[in-house]
């Protein structure tokens, strides 16, 4: 027998609470609480933990066997999920409405379906979407030609009907689900989308993947901060968790893996879209520095390493004097408290009044920067632009700086410089570093006051 009892659920944090609040106390959000219904056993908490199964124990030693990825077809892809999709991984897959998240699994569950397992079958492969019809996925592969690939589609929201048809002896080797907060149980009595029913679907989804060993494909909604909605449980659920980011305005788009139990974290993928979908960009440097201008103010080289990959971004300043009552200050793909520190430094450290002057910073090509090492870089731009001194075209600069001016040392700094040799720069401005090896002609710099004598010498 079974009885319906309610709680209250923040949908924002997951929180639970026995009754009401306005407020959330665990995420202090307003108005996020709402009424639950769950189902429960209708019997006693002692006698549920009879009837259980010792047991197996063993210890960290054997010979575990080598696990099978299968390659997608599509690089990037599997450069950002470690090398290769493991079978029974379940990813987690995020991002903005319309910036490609079900183009970008359409296209690879079809190049999937093309390949073959660790036994010599072809890969079956299922896409089964809450969001659209049959047709509007199809019209959808035959935009872009991908309509002869042997995909498995299906329109279906209910959990108990998927699982049911996936609990199977010849179930897919790889499912997509669009999207996780369209699924419903009808165990729980609640709208599809709240956080009881995305962790009870994701739950009874990733049990079966793990059961059956096919790699599950989540996709998942942002909130307006960013952050994938629904229960944050949901992310230590799954193995990896993939964003997709981009700026509408760019054709550019990055896969970046903020976790992945079967490779490395913040590992990017680079891709550009297209008419034909979303095409892989394996020189993503080059393609930044494509429209890249020399001999500008403001405008500087930054040699960066995103998980294992370098990559080359122009960092562009605009100094300008003040046209308001107080100084603007706009940054767009970096953080905007981090310049406002490194402002304050070149304040501080240097004597350098910026206080009457409106500053911009921009990222060329749509890149989202988040390493420390930008800080040189940044700051090389915004004096260039205070000096109107263009800086040398084939000089890149990387460092992270300190609140008393140094500059500190940086990780992979010979990756850093080995791709900027390989796009043809001659020069580099760096932290001071005793155990580099490469050959690359560098200038080392300890303090941010040495900049000034940089400028000066012209």
């Amino acid at each position: 027998m079974i009885k319906k009892t309610t709680h209250f659920v923040c949908q924002n944090c997951g929180a639970t609470y026995g009754r009401w609040a306005g407020q959330c106390s665990a995420c202090g959000e307003w108005n996020t609480i709402q009424e639950e219904a769950i189902v429960t056993p209708d019997s006693p908490t002692a006698t549920q933990g009879t009837g259980g199964h010792a047991i197996q124990f063993s210890d960290l030693r054997g010979s575990p066997e080598t696990l099978f990825r299968l390659k997608s077809g599509i690089g990037e892809l599997d450069r950002v999920a470690g090398g290769g999709l493991v079978p029974g991984s379940v990813i987690l897959v995020g991002g903005d409405p319309g910036i490609g998240k079900s183009t970008l699994l359409l296209q690879a569950v079809s190049a999937l379906a093309k390949k073959v397992n660790k036994v010599g079958n072809p890969v079956k492969t299922a896409y089964i979407s809450g969001e659209e019809s049959v047709d509007q996925v199809r019209l959808r592969a035959m935009r872009l030609g991908l309509a002869d690939a042997p995909v498995d589609l299906a329109s279906e929201t209910r959990v108990r009907d998927i699982v049911a048809t996936l609990d199977a002896d010849d179930a897919p080797d790889i499912v997509v689900i669009d999207s996780i907060q369209t699924m419903y149980s009808d165990m729980i009595d609640s709208a599809p989308g709240t956080v009881g029913q995305v962790r009870a679907c994701g739950h009874e989804l990733i049990r079966l993947a793990k059961k059956r060993g096919f790699v599950l494909f989540l996709v998942g909604h942002v909130t307006k901060e960013g952050t994938l909605a629904g229960p944050r449980v949901l992310e230590h659920m799954v193995d990896t968790v993939l964003y997709f980011e981009g700026d509408r305005g760019h054709h550019f788009r990055i896969l970046r893996s903020v976790k992945n139990r079967f490779g490395a974290t913040d590992e990017i993928g680079v891709f550009e879209m297209t008419e034909q979908g979303l095409a892989e960009v394996p020189n993503p440097s080059a393609l930044f520095l494509a429209d890249r201008q020399g001999n500008v103010s403001g405008s500087c080289v930054f040699a960066g390493v995103e998980g294992s990959r370098p990559m080359l971004v122009e960092i562009q300043a605009l100094v300008a004097p003040m046209a308001g009552n107080s100084p603007r200050r706009a940054v767009v793909g970096w953080d905007s408290n981090r310049m406002s520190m490194l402002l304050a430094v070149l304040e501080a450290r240097c004597g350098i009044s910026l206080a009457n002057k409106d500053i911009f910073l921009n990222v060329a090509g749509g890149m989202r920067l988040t390493e420390p090492a930008v800080d040189l870089a940044a700051v090389m731009a915004v004096l260039s632009g205070v000096y109107n001194h263009p800086l040398p075209a084939d000089m890149v600069f990387f460092g992270e700086i300190g609140l008393s001016g140094e500059v500190r040392n940086v990780p992979q700094s010979d990756l850093r410089l080995k791709e900027a040799e390989k796009l043809g720069f001659k020069k580099a401005l760096v932290p001071p570093n005793k155990k580099q090896k490469s050959d690359f002609k560098t200038t080392e710099i300890g303090n941010l006051k040495t900049l000034l004598t940089f400028f000066n010498k012209g």
